[in-house]
């Protein structure tokens, strides 16, 4: 007997434990006027919470865009899955489910529901508001990592209770600080009175196309729906390449508009056909290219702008009409052995009227590559440098395009792993190497092509294309219908930067930065290979193998492009050249057949620097002046070396002295916080006494060293990295979409936050300094300092500017000393 009150103990200890932890509901006081969603409530939305909640990695998959999305809810299943084996249903805002109860069927659940008395909220947003404002203050330095952390994407009362008993700091905003009480209040009343989304005029409005911008869409959609075989197929390819693309008409509206293929024909309520990729088979025997506004809030990181123009039009018809096709145009079917290999679904379209669409638009193209599906991008990303340049073989010089037999007779070794989606099938694939190899044959097949061509000497550099206006045209002696080809519509863009930003990255026109260990030569098969890898055939739903076929696939065409660039370099130094890209590794450690050029250079090289020499001469001889194609501050020539710091700094020349000096390689603050979360922050330099529109914005970005970029595991990818070898690139404006951290420094000051950049060591001294200059996200006016940054990003481009994600903000929550 003397056993039973601790028996009963334990069995009540047992109990507590057991026992979910209820969170009583959250009382406010009722509203006494209506709220309105549209004009109240979703501006706070917009500011506090789609920063984070927006596009494929917003955690829960709660994408807060649009009401559509908030009233969608929350779901269990997350969209980036790195064991995922099983391809999961899409579940895109907009197309994969078009009511409610369809998203309920897929998971979703409320996170506005209420089931509490009046005055009271128990709904999981309200509970999860409510707890930021009731734990704010951080008792000590804590990290926080949405893309990381273990989130509760809670369906219950009760489990929500538990998830916070067990992490009571993690309330929304998540690890920023709470929302002010106006606008809790504004959020709490809302839901106290239904939580209703836009309504009557309000709705209406926000569906509203101008009169002006109908017109457009009336004219494209009849270019885009002609039944003749060359329009359909001309269609069929421009909707694979701007599936993604935020249309824009030139128009004073600032609207944006979706491509999409719809079972309604124009002038009728779009209904969309819903497939997973582009190319797949629509299932109706008709469907119309339609046009369907974007109401949802433009977020940066997946914000593709192309414009719709007159002259775009033009060029179309120039491009794809007028030309005679190679064969006899006719409709393809959708058999996916065909549909997901774009050199035989569209063999019949001239090769030279693909390639000039993806050159004239060549930004929009490699920015799909980053912004696409990939959302966090570490399958396309972890597979290239983190800073480097591309420019593109000239149509007059490539000889797919010169003679499309040659792409006709090798197609099959232009397959993709797209052709397979069973797990299996693509991990034997995979062990075989079968996309490698063949991707490796084709190589081959060009090399031996292009010497048998040209027998004696490679191209020189007429052979790059230096876009459309160019001084290179009388020194290349171009053909005389070249004139035609070179009257594109789009920004000219014939050289390209690519930022790494670790798992996310940008792409800049021009050549941004100093000169890069990297350089990559790109031609028609090769853009239409990424292009349709990264972008068109890419899952982001399917499972890890197809993911990770595309990963080693991407391996192979990194290889490739930058072969290309190396077969200008002379001859006895090709091979030493890819070796030092690949951190001196064996070469036969890299690709399965690494074959360079047998021929002679083409182009009369005058220094022991060939890399410098040439792009030097790309940039300052052969592209048109007139263009963005010149070197920013950040260049250094062959002769100079960084320059010293200043005592004082009072225009952009000095600030850039400053920013030359503190990004060489080896610099403390590079080399010190080399994380994943500090690869690209903001600043603001302060004319004045006080903030103003005088104030200058600029980009630090981060270029980290790897010795080669060869590894599948992220975890091996850190064993490349070498952050004493670390530079930096400073960039008047924004770059990227993901900042990691905010600056603001008086004028005054900048001798001392370059000391702390130069000899930052970690101690507290330089912590002081760090807390002084930057904007921890701990900081009670964080809010505020991101809204000015956003704002000025706002202003300075209304087009392409969109909302910074702040997902990946630096994550050490520090609480100031």
């Amino acid at each position: 007997m003397i056993y039973r009150p601790f028996l009963l103990l334990s069995l009540l200890l047992l109990l507590a434990c057991c026992t979910p932890h209820v969170l009583p509901p959250v009382q406010f006081a009722a509203p006494e006027r209506k709220i309105d969603y549209q004009s109240e409530v979703q501006p706070i939305l917009v500011k506090r919470c789609v920063v984070c909640h927006s596009c494929y990695n917003s955690p829960c998959q709660l994408k807060l865009e649009a009401f559509e999305g908030l009233e969608r809810g929350a779901s269990k299943k997350a969209v980036y899955d790195a064991d995922r084996r099983q391809t999961m249903d899409p579940t895109r805002l907009f197309i994969d489910a078009q009511t409610l109860p369809e998203w309920r069927s897929k998971g979703f659940t409320s996170v506005t529901s209420n089931t509490a008395g009046c005055g009271q909220n128990n709904s999981i947003l309200m509970q999860l508001i409510e707890q930021k404002r009731t734990h704010a203050v951080l008792k000590k330095d804590e990290d926080f990592q949405p893309e990381k952390d273990e989130l509760t994407c809670a369906q219950s009362e009760d489990e929500l209770g538990d998830y916070l008993a067990k992490h009571p700091n993690r309330g929304m905003p998540y690890g920023f600080p709470p929302l002010k009480d106006e606008d809790f209040n504004t959020i709490a009343g809302w839901l106290a009175q239904g939580g209703a989304g836009p309504e009557g005029a309000a709705k209406a409005a926000l569906m509203h196309i101008p009169r002006e911008d109908q017109e457009k869409i009336d004219q494209w959609e009849s270019f885009l729906n002609q039944t003749d075989a060359k329009h359909a197929m001309t269609a069929r390819y421009l909707y694979e390449h701007l599936f993604l693309a935020h249309i824009k008409f030139p128009t004073e509206s600032n609207f944006f508009y979706e491509l999409v293929r719809s079972r309604t024909p124009s002038k009728a309520p779009v209904s969309v056909i819903a497939t997973t990729l582009p190319y797949d088979d629509p299932g109706e025997k008709h469907f119309y290219y339609r046009f369907r506004k974007i109401h949802a809030t433009i977020v940066h990181k997946t914000h593709m702008v192309f414009e719709l123009s007159d002259q775009q039009y033009k060029r179309f018809h120039d491009l794809f009409i007028t030309p005679e096709w190679l064969l006899e145009p006719e409709r393809v079917g959708y058999d996916p052995q065909i549909s997901a290999n774009p050199f035989k679904a569209f063999e019949q379209i001239p090769t030279r009227s693909r390639y000039q669409f993806l050159l004239d638009n060549i930004h929009y193209m490699i920015m799909t590559f980053i912004r696409g599906p990939v959302c966090k991008g570490q399958v396309a990303l972890n597979v290239v440098q983190d800073h480097f340049w591309l420019v593109f073989l000239d149509p007059e010089h490539d000889l797919s395009v010169q003679n499309p037999g040659f792409i006709k007779s090798n197609g099959d070794l232009l397959e993709m792993s797209l052709l397979k989606d069973d797990y299996w099938g693509l991990f034997l694939s995979a062990l075989k190497r079968e996309y490698r190899k063949k991707s490796t044959e084709f190589s081959k097949k060009r090399q031996q092509y292009y010497a048998s061509h040209y027998r004696y000497r490679e191209p020189g550099a007429c052979a790059i294309w230096p876009g459309r206006q160019t001084r290179a045209a009388g020194k290349c002696a171009d053909k005389a219908e070249e004139k035609d080809w070179r009257e594109g519509t789009s920004k000219d863009s014939p050289l390209l930067t690519v930022f790494r930003h670790f798992d996310s990255a940008s792409v800049e026109v021009g050549p941004r930065g100093n000169l890069p260990d990297t350089v990559w030569v790109m031609d028609y098969p090769l853009v239409e290979r990424i292009y349709y890898s990264l972008v068109a055939g890419f899952n982001v739903f399917g499972h890890r193998m197809h993911q990770a076929s595309i990963r080693i696939y991407m391996d192979e065409l990194r290889q490739e492009a930058e072969t290309y660039f190396i077969d200008f370099m002379p001859k006895n130094r090709r091979y030493a050249m890819m070796k030092e890209w690949y951190g001196g590794m064996d070469l036969q450690q890299v690709s399965i057949d690494y074959r360079m050029s047998d021929l002679e250079t083409g182009f009369v090289f005058k220094t022991g620097d060939p890399k410098r020499e040439f792009v030097e001469y790309l940039v300052e001889q052969h592209f048109d002046p007139e263009t963005a194609m010149h070197f920013d501050r950040n260049y250094l020539r062959a002769e100079e070396d960084y320059p010293q710091l200043l005592n004082s700094y009072s225009d952009i020349e000095e600030y850039y002295q400053g920013f030359r000096a503190v990004s060489k390689p080896g610099t403390a603050f590079l080399a010190k916080v080399a994380d994943h979360n500090a690869n690209l922050a903001y600043l603001r330099i302060i004319k004045g006494a006080e903030k103003s529109d005088k104030d200058l914005f600029f980009s630090m970005v981060v270029n980290r060293w790897h010795d080669d970029v060869t590894t599948l595991v992220a975890e091996e990818e850190d064993l490349r990295l070498r952050p004493e070898l670390d530079k930096a690139t400073f960039i008047e404006g924004f770059i990227g979409s993901y900042p990691n951290y905010f600056f603001e420094v008086k004028e005054g000051d900048l001798p001392q936050f370059f000391d702390m950049l130069n000899n930052y060591d970690g101690s507290e001294k330089y912590l002081m300094l760090l807390d002084q200059f930057g904007v921890n996200r701990a900081r009670p006016d964080f809010w505020e300092r991101y809204d000015e940054f956003q704002e000025v990003f706002d202003k300075s481009d209304p087009v392409q500017a969109g909302l910074f994600d702040l997902n990946r903000y630096y994550y050490r929550a520090r609480v100031a000393q």
